[in-house]
């Protein structure tokens, strides 16, 4: 009874954890870019109740007496399966179709990795540098933020293709092509990545060192269309669900600690 204790108190902690992992997925069902994130569970160590496992004839039974001792959470998987296209009309909102991230420059230098293509042109000393609503640069294939002067350039004329190139008309009106071209980034395990605020990732070594997109033939190109963002790709009728069935566990949990307590007090009050 003891025991029973504690793997409902287990089973109720797991049980909390995958009901905040439920709250996170429905509190950004609209979040552009997210990527809904699953519960795993495991059991716990087994005891073995029955030390001999043969019966009386010496001929080993075909089951094992072992009992669990509760369940822990062994994971929050990432579900990078590609959200719904939402139209928005803006010029420098991009949604990619495939398996690539944008590059993003953050703050102390480094790099961070994003599907929410939600970005708008910032003033900066170069011109005007495409960057997130944080104001963080979008990096292109050179490793450098995609700036453009506007002695130069008139950023209202500038359109991009379907991977990633800027183009600007010429003295005949006729887009060409400037050189500058958004880098993407791949993953070979994708929910490794590490989570950051602002819809940004960063690699770790569970997802693996980057391979760009623009370097690595063997990847699949990613295709970026503008005046469109990538939608959450939670469900929301599936997180619901999801919900009762977290709610309907703990409580059972609940009720097989309030079980245990009352035949541990039954067993305390009996009389020799």
């Amino acid at each position: 009874m003891i025991r029973s204790l504690w793997t409902g108190a287990s089973g109720m902690t797991a049980q909390q954890v995958s009901l905040d992992n439920i709250a996170n997925n429905l509190s950004n069902v609209n979040t552009a870019g997210y990527k809904k994130q699953s519960t795993e569970f495991s059991s716990l160590l087994y005891q073995k109740l029955q030390r001999k496992t043969t019966d009386y004839n010496g001929d080993p039974k075909p089951v094992i007496g072992q009992v669990g001792s509760g369940v822990r959470v062994s994971g929050l998987t990432s579900i990078y399966t590609q959200g719904a296209m939402l139209e928005t009309g803006n010029d420098y909102d991009m949604c990619i179709s495939g398996n690539g991230f944008f590059r993003i420059q953050t703050p102390d230098g480094g790099v961070a990795y994003t599907r929410n293509g939600a970005f708008q042109l910032a003033k900066s000393s170069l011109g005007v540098t495409l960057a997130t609503a944080e104001g963080y640069p979008v990096l292109n294939t050179e490793g450098e933020p995609v700036s453009f002067s506007t002695e130069e350039y008139d950023p209202q004329q500038l359109t991009l293709d379907d991977y990633g190139n800027f183009y600007y008309p010429d003295d005949t009106g006729t887009a060409q092509m400037i050189g500058v071209q958004l880098s993407f980034a791949q993953f070979n395990n994708p929910s490794g990545l590490e989570k950051i605020s602002g819809s940004l990732l960063r690699e770790s070594e569970n997802s693996g060192e980057p391979r760009l997109e623009a370097e690595d033939n063997m990847l699949r190109t990613s295709k970026v269309y503008t005046g469109y963002l990538e939608g959450s790709n939670v469900q929301t009728v599936d997180e619901i669900v999801n919900l009762i069935v977290t709610q309907r566990a703990y409580e059972m949990n609940s009720k097989v600690i309030t079980a245990s307590d009352e035949m541990l007090q039954q067993a305390n009050n009996l009389r020799s």
